[in-house]
């Protein structure tokens, strides 16, 4: 419940606070590891992770979002140069490996390690007792159920994570971000999109003083809240090639 109120209160029309954003935090030690408990709540934060609700596949498509630079955008000039400084600093690294932390619309709560190698490639490893993968190889993206045994594959440009991994990231342009909301701990950028096939918002969070990209919050056409958190993040390291192989047998 506490997870689900911070998320609305982040994506609520007033202004953002700091204090308001889902922190990661260690799973208790004394959390049921086995039995229909820890089942339930394995089987119930997958459903968050793999369903309608994963934060890596929500289709938001920006209307006519520009294929080359910018138009000349309506924010005002110190919101275009905040929006400057979190292309370049989102540009700035090919390789980056962390932990993440995943909050539901109803409170699950999951959490795992990442991996990502731009342009194109990303690896979301989901912690037990959630057996999940998310997987990009450049052209699509895999989630994989190792519970179910099942995989499921959907175009990479058609799933907010193509804004993260593109070859050339520009956020300047105010046919693609609907605002820009500042404060003393944190920036958030909001991408909108309503039309007669998608309804969503991407709400992306940064650190104001090194532009660094922290959180991000989806919110469907029904007004449900996922957030993702990113924390421990280190870029410029290898990154084994192997772990952006999309396989079509899950035995292996």
């Amino acid at each position: 419940m506490a997870a689900a109120l911070c998320l609305s209160a982040l994506l609520a029309p007033s202004f953002v606070s700091a204090a308001e954003v889902p922190l990661p935090r260690q799973r208790p030690a004394t959390a049921p590891q086995g039995g229909a408990a820890a089942n339930a709540a394995s089987a119930s934060a997958e459903a968050s992770a793999g369903g309608s609700q994963n934060p890596f596949l929500n289709v938001i498509k920006p209307k006519n979002a520009p294929a080359g630079p910018a138009a000349k955008s309506n924010l005002p000039l110190s919101q275009q140069q905040v929006l400057a400084n979190i292309s370049a600093s989102l540009g700035s690294f090919r390789t980056m490996q962390g932990q993440f932390i995943q909050f539901g619309p109803h409170g699950e709560q999951s959490e795992g390690v990442f991996y990502i190698q731009r342009p194109g490639k990303i690896r979301f490893h989901y912690s037990p007792p959630v057996r999940l993968d998310v997987i990009s190889d450049g052209r699509q993206v895999a989630v994989r159920d190792m519970r179910a045994m099942t995989q499921d594959l959907y175009p990479l440009s058609k799933t907010p994570l193509r804004y993260l991994l593109a070859e050339n990231i520009d956020l300047t342009s105010d046919r693609l971000v609907r605002q820009v909301r500042q404060e003393r701990d944190l920036i958030a950028v909001v991408i909108v999109e309503k039309t007669a096939f998608t309804d969503g918002k991407l709400t992306l969070v940064f650190d104001p003083k090194t532009y660094e990209l922290k959180q991000w919050i989806i919110t469907d056409a029904q007004g449900l809240n996922t957030s993702v958190a990113i924390y421990n993040a280190t870029t410029g390291k290898a990154v084994d090639p192997k772990l952006f192989r999309i396989t079509y047998d899950l035995a292996h």
